[in-house]
């Protein structure tokens, strides 16, 4: 500034105002460099849906930095390494106007139609549905609509909608969902909680024992060393999947039920082993 024909410099102490306003509700360093450091864990989640969205997104943010801040936020993926987790084949940017349409059908409660391919009955089948919400979930995008044909809710894998229009009819929402859908079950599935108990030999325990698997999860160590872990859950394909993935570590204490169902799993892959290669 020129002040009586004199040049002063200022130093501005928040050289990120832009991005936040005035004051209190600017951006200090270590919440833009949080942002930045979230564009790696997104992209790692999100694999290729809303790439380039995402990257649109963090270029703007990007060009109010300073060429030493902008500098210094691009070493970081010789830093961190986010390792991208699974991916559903189909997901990309063609879907990107799909995704727009069930975000505007969601918001503005439209009824939508729409061409899907039904695994369950593999064909294409045509849906009316009511849109309530999209999750994002082991990498792959889902619906879950209520389909007035059925009078239930479903859901819908997003990749797998070949066709979607929007109608001009609205819909009232008949229920209220929860903020978190599938509460009781460790995938996409609706039912009723029951308690599980599931024992885990020494060797498994450590690992168990460390990791967040529900909410409503309980670890009480056993004195030979193995851990037993209970769960709210609903018994679904999800739960039987993630028991069989420790093998002979795991064994179903409760209920007696699933533990019976897991044995005669293991007979069946047993039985398959011993047929030989490619007998069923």
């Amino acid at each position: 500034e020129l002040v009586d024909g004199k040049r002063f410099w200022k130093l501005d102490t928040k050289p990120f105002r832009k991005l936040g306003g005035e004051g209190e509700t600017s951006l200090s360093l270590p919440e833009l460099y949080a942002l930045y450091f979230s564009r790696v864990l997104l992209e790692g989640l999100a694999g290729t849906l809303f790439k380039i969205n995402l990257t649109s997104a963090f270029n703007k943010f990007e060009a109010v930095l300073t060429p030493g801040i902008r500098t210094f936020f691009e070493k970081l993926p010789n830093v961190l390494q986010v390792k991208a987790g699974r991916a559903k084949k189909g997901l990309g940017g063609k879907l990107d106007k799909t995704i727009a349409r069930l975000i505007d059908a969601t918001l503005l409660r439209r009824q939508a139609t729409m061409h899907y391919h039904s695994l369950s009955s593999r064909r294409m089948k045509d849906y009316l549905v009511e849109p309530y919400r999209l999750l994002h979930f082991q990498g792959g995008l889902y619906l879950f609509a209520y389909v007035p044909e059925y009078k239930e809710m479903r859901t819908f894998a997003v990749e797998r909608i070949k066709r979607l229009s929007l109608l001009q009819t609205t819909f009232k929402p008949s229920q209220k969902l929860s903020l978190e859908l599938f509460a009781h079950s460790l995938g996409l599935n609706q039912g009723p909680p029951q308690r599980v108990e599931v024992e885990f030999a020494p060797k498994s325990a450590p690992y168990v024992r460390e990791v967040k698997w529900h909410a409503s999860q309980r670890a009480e160590d056993q004195p030979d060393g193995s851990l037993r872990l209970s769960l709210n859950v609903c018994v679904d394909q999800p739960l039987r999947n993630w028991i069989l993935s420790f093998g002979a570590n795991a064994h179903v204490v409760a209920p007696k039920g699933l533990a019976t169902e897991i044995a005669a799993e293991f007979v069946r892959a047993r039985a398959r082993y011993d047929s030989g290669p490619g007998k069923h």
